[in-house]
């Protein structure tokens, strides 16, 4: 199968010159996670992210777009799934703009999501999500800072982080989209544990719940089934709502492609 046959055509666009803050209300405004990035000439230059979006600080409200582009693999629609697959889990990208292969023309957008839904686990995948999960998992809590969590994202490259009660049960989870959402993107620099001035808002203020979770002993194809349900980043691993590990769409994606030669 092709990339052509799954993609999102049409998608939206910033270009170089835009301003961050135009990007970040498009985004916004459209619930992305990523926009592709193009020059006077339409051609591909990159992607903008909801991570890049992190990266602003509130004193910097002028810069535009081009500062901020991050560069991409070069996928076009006649590639094969699985190859893009493989380029996107390299390039730690979860989406890539589709370009046409002579000119590099933005022709549509491509996300792990769209791959997971078209692709199984194959006989050499793991069988179960505890098999994949990653362990060492970063939390907070509900009464914790937004800025904090802000600055755990930016720091490990997160998407989301689970958020536990004060007895460590499993209550929500806090990610970049709730919090280009609700507008604290731009909230300040963090020094250690807290914000340069003025109080952040809470966690709770902005945290999705519930928090979507499975057994360990799930299979991949039930992660895969609720994510795509939900349309959520990563899927808690949890028993008597006690956090175990998380499972993300990228680990997903790897996971689907054992014993496929990509």
């Amino acid at each position: 199968m092709t990339v052509e046959r799954i993609m999102s055509k049409n998608p939206l666009y910033v270009k170089e010159t835009d301003l961050m803050t135009h990007a970040r209300q498009i985004m916004r405004d459209h619930f992305l996670r990523g926009v592709p990035v193009v020059n006077d000439s339409l051609k591909v230059s990159g992607i903008l992210t909801d991570r890049d979006m992190l990266k602003m600080k509130s004193t910097k409200s002028n810069v535009t777009v081009e500062g901020y582009a991050q560069e991409v693999p070069m996928v076009t629609p006649e590639m094969e799934i699985l190859k893009a697959a493989r380029l996107m889990l390299d390039a730690s990208q979860h989406r890539v703009p589709v370009v046409s292969g002579f000119d590099k023309q933005l022709v549509g957008i491509l996300s792990d999501v769209d791959i997971l839904a078209a692709i199984k686990p194959t006989k050499k995948s793991p069988l179960y999500i505890e098999e994949i999960m990653m362990t060492n998992v970063i939390t907070c809590y509900p009464d914790d800072s937004v800025t904090m969590a802000w600055h755990q994202m930016l720091e490990h490259d997160y998407t989301g982080i689970p958020v536990l009660s004060h007895s460590n049960e499993t209550v929500g989870m806090v990610t970049r989209r709730d919090i280009i959402k609700a507008g604290y993107a731009r909230i300040g620099e963090v020094e250690g544990h807290g914000a340069k001035s003025g109080d952040s808002p809470k966690v709770e203020k902005v945290m999705s719940t519930p928090l979507y979770t499975l057994p360990p002993e799930a299979s991949l194809k039930e992660a895969i089934d609720k994510i795509l349900q939900y349309d959520i980043g990563r899927i808690a691993v949890a028993s008597n709502k006690k956090l175990l590990g998380i499972v993300s769409r990228s680990a997903l994606l790897s996971a689907c492609l054992v014993g496929t030669g990509f």
